[in-house]
């Protein structure tokens, strides 16, 4: 009897603990819910129908600062580009980094949305491209505003130095690094945490998930450059043609992930661009691919990309091209796998379930091989523990209808995408809220 009322002691003990933080995210919830009628909707459609590419983020980043300095922070431009910073100071405590991203993708919207994007721009190579929004980056920084409104709001809750950077060049995954080789942590600190989420199209709103481990895979970019010789169409025993060589390429690639690779091991190589010639009857003198590879694990990753090379080299010699003339790969970027710190991630997955409910956060379930340079602000050379979680972006009742055989629920990077604003920007600002509260309580 002694035991069963000191567990029923211990057990109103644990509820009555729990209502003021339960009670406090409500408030929360009905506060962030307000904001983003009364002021973050307006920011979002501003920011979905005017996207830019990477690097090029001039509009979108003096909007960013512009709000942000109008939450009360102070603000540097041009960090890495066309990066922002923005610092919240409110005394002793952690620096806390909290990122979001903020380019769009060369994609023509088809969505069907009234505020679809229509906006075109010139890219960095010089060519003119739709661009729209395919990855959700617009809910991220205008969840970025709310969360700085909210949290500059409510500091008679925490204490210490909230650092929000706004990053350019995600896709690609070459903003974060360029923040970093720019002395981000030497100008502005190196955080005791750093914070971040992405929108996920196949998860349901009103959910989180956010792995104890690895978050999201590496992605490298390579150019495979296949020479060839020229001639007549109707003489190709007269050259050598690049274009059935480089097909050949394209096949055996995928024997890297069948045959040369564990299949306990996720491997992904994808030829995205095939280019070569410009008419019916002429065998050009050159093939370009281009292709991202990707992998779960550092190893993995670096024999996938000498695995590329070897195949496309020795393809190349297998057709007889000269010794002065080989297959040649360019290793252009890359990105290493994304993971949250176990202890981290555990401690703050506990304080989504506390202040979200135990309903809102589901495990992840790593559903593709997609990538993500928040890595660099948490490499191990780096120190920083990291937190990078996911947020559901799409309603019940649209995915119910895609089960039951109605529209499919479009991809990140598609020209179909979509997710629901409201319930991603709110519970997403809510998230990080929650978050920054758990690491920085101000002591009483």
């Amino acid at each position: 009897m002694r035991l069963f009322q000191l567990a029923a002691s211990a057990a109103m003990l644990a509820v009555t603990a729990a209502q003021p933080a339960l009670a406090e995210d409500l408030a929360t919830k009905k506060a962030v819910e307000a904001e983003y009628d009364n002021y973050l909707a307006p920011l979002f459609l501003d920011f979905h129908q005017n996207p830019e590419l990477g690097f090029l983020e001039n509009r979108t980043a003096a909007k960013m600062a512009t709000e942000l300095k109008a939450a009360g922070l102070e603000v540097a431009t041009g960090v890495g580009g066309t990066g922002v910073v923005g610092i919240l100071k409110n005394g002793k405590g952690p620096l806390i980094l909290l990122r979001a991203d903020m380019d769009g993708l060369p994609v023509e919207e088809k969505s069907g949305l009234p505020y679809a994007s229509k906006a075109k721009q010139v890219g960095e190579d010089g060519k003119e491209y739709n661009v729209m929004h395919a990855c959700g980056h617009d809910t991220h920084i205008t969840s970025m505003v709310g969360t700085a409104r909210r949290l500059a709001a409510m500091k008679d809750k925490w204490s210490g130095t909230l650092m929000f950077i706004v990053q350019p060049a995600e896709e690609g995954v070459r903003g974060a690094k360029r923040m970093m080789e720019d002395g981000l942590y030497q100008r502005f600190g190196t955080p005791d945490y750093a914070l971040a989420f992405h929108v996920a199209a196949e998860l349901e709103t009103g959910k989180v998930a956010a792995a104890e481990g690895i978050q999201y895979s590496s992605s490298d970019t390579l150019d495979v450059r296949v020479p060839g010789i020229g001639t007549h169409g109707a003489s190709p025993h007269l050259g050598k043609d690049p274009v059935y060589i480089a097909s050949q390429i394209v096949t055996a690639l995928q024997s890297i992930d069948s045959r040369e690779i564990s299949p306990l091991k996720p491997v992904v190589v994808t030829v995205g661009s095939i280019h070569a010639g410009t008419t019916y009857n002429i065998i050009p003198d050159e093939a370009n691919l281009k292709l991202t590879v990707r992998a779960n694990d550092e190893e993995t990753r670096a024999r996938v990309i000498a695995l590329v090379e070897r195949i496309a080299v020795n393809i190349g010699k297998a057709h007889g091209l000269p010794d002065n003339m080989p297959v040649t790969v360019k290793h252009f970027s890359g990105t290493p796998t994304t993971n949250n710190d176990p202890a981290l991630a555990r401690r703050l997955n506990a304080a989504m379930k506390r202040e979200l409910g135990a309903a809102a956060v589901v495990p992840f379930e790593q559903q593709n091989m997609g990538a993500e340079d928040f890595t660099y602000f948490v490499s191990p050379n780096a120190g920083v523990p990291g937190y990078y979680f996911a947020v559901g972006g799409t309603t019940p009742e649209r995915l119910a209808a895609a089960k039951a055989g109605g529209p499919a629920i479009a991809g990140h990077h598609s020209p179909l995408f979509q997710v629901a604003p409201r319930e991603s920007i709110v519970l997403g600002t809510r998230a990080m809220v929650a978050a920054v509260l758990d690491l920085a309580a101000k002591k009483k």
